[in-house]
């Protein structure tokens, strides 16, 4: 009996050792969970990343006064293409802040993010908006003005690939537009953007590889470019290294937003992705976006702003493109019009 006694009581122990495991698994998997749910990844585009990285420490704090909780960030900045199509293949985005609306139209069509997802928040899910100008070295010793300048022989013009960033692609569509608002038709816009990319000497990857071919790496005259990359060189390589030239027009670039629905539901960080592309809009948020020389929506804090954001023309891509999807089909699709107009190396 005895023996009996003591094989039940290791039975006993060894359950009891198994539920303590058990629990502690659970308990650790409940904590990492949690864990998750208070952290998010944005994926971005390139010339956002000193923004968000100012933005993030204030929603944190926001977070931290209204819910009692801390919540973990992460960012990821590369084109805004190339960026979408990551998080397609399955990059691990809570939400994208894009700088094109066809970056996260793509990501609708494939069900990563909601079909109606420019409904979800305000002003078509775009919180902030840019412009595109021209950045031309200390002095603006090419004497550049407005866009027929960027065509003259002997000008060097730095652009991203409109295939692989929103900035190569506001850029073409600012350039394109330009010629239209002057009256001129699409045969005569698309030899004027013709004339241009042959004064092109390489497409950049994005809006960051833009800025370092053309300051770290010394090459072209001019670089086009959003407008916020003006704060961000001069933090990054000191004040007066660039002019910053506004031309006559340009175009409306409208920076969208969106929670990434396969990712939330996943994390269980729905709550939280919602939260924290919510904050964008507040006067906060605006006032930081300003600061970085990103346009505010908010009336009142783009008044306050009045000498960062120049007084400028601008059209919208809807006035000439129909929509950026539309122009992506058009214009940016292998065989589209940038394919035609476009020779890598043709002077």
């Amino acid at each position: 009996m005895a023996n009996l006694r003591i094989s039940t009581l290791g039975d006993a122990t060894m359950t009891s050792l198994k539920l303590k495991t058990l629990l502690a698994s659970l308990a650790l998997a409940a904590s990492g969970m949690a864990a998750a749910q208070n952290s998010l990844l944005n994926v971005s585009y390139d010339v956002a990343r000193e923004f968000y990285k100012d933005y993030n420490a204030a929603f944190a704090a926001h977070y931290k006064k209204t819910t009692g909780q801390d919540v973990k960030i992460d960012q990821s900045h590369a084109g805004s293409s190339a960026q979408a199509r990551a998080v397609n293949d399955g990059l691990a985005a809570d939400v994208v802040t894009m700088n094109t609306t066809t970056d996260v139209q793509f990501l609708a069509d494939s069900g990563v993010v909601a079909k109606d997802w420019a409904k979800k928040f305000p002003h078509d899910a775009s919180p902030t908006t840019s412009t595109m100008l021209f950045l031309v070295r200390n002095g603006n010793p090419k004497g550049i003005k407005d866009w027929d300048d960027l065509i003259k022989p002997g000008v060097q013009v730095i652009v991203v690939n409109p295939k692989t960033g929103g900035n190569g692609r506001y850029a073409y569509l600012a350039a394109w537009g330009a010629v239209r608002e002057k009256g001129g038709t699409e045969a005569q816009a698309a030899e004027f953007v013709g004339k241009l990319y042959k004064n092109v000497p390489i497409l950049a990857k994005g809006g960051r590889d833009a800025t370092a071919t053309f300051l770290q790496r010394n090459q072209g005259d001019v670089l086009i470019t959003f407008e916020s990359e003006v704060v961000s060189i001069d933090r990054e390589f000191g004040t007066g290294k660039v002019d910053a030239v506004y031309p006559s027009v340009s175009v409306v670039a409208e920076n969208p937003v969106a929670v990434v629905e396969r990712t939330v539901a996943k994390k269980g960080t729905a709550q939280l992705a919602k939260a924290y592309l919510d904050y964008l809009y507040s006067e906060e948020a605006q006032e930081i976006a300003a600061k970085h020389a990103i346009r505010p929506r908010s009336e009142t804090v783009l008044k306050k702003y009045a000498d960062t954001f120049k007084p400028l023309k601008q059209f919208t891509v809807a006035k000439y493109f129909g929509s950026l999807t539309e122009a992506q089909k058009v214009h940016f699709n292998d065989g589209g019009q940038f394919d035609k107009l476009y020779t890598p190396g043709a002077k």
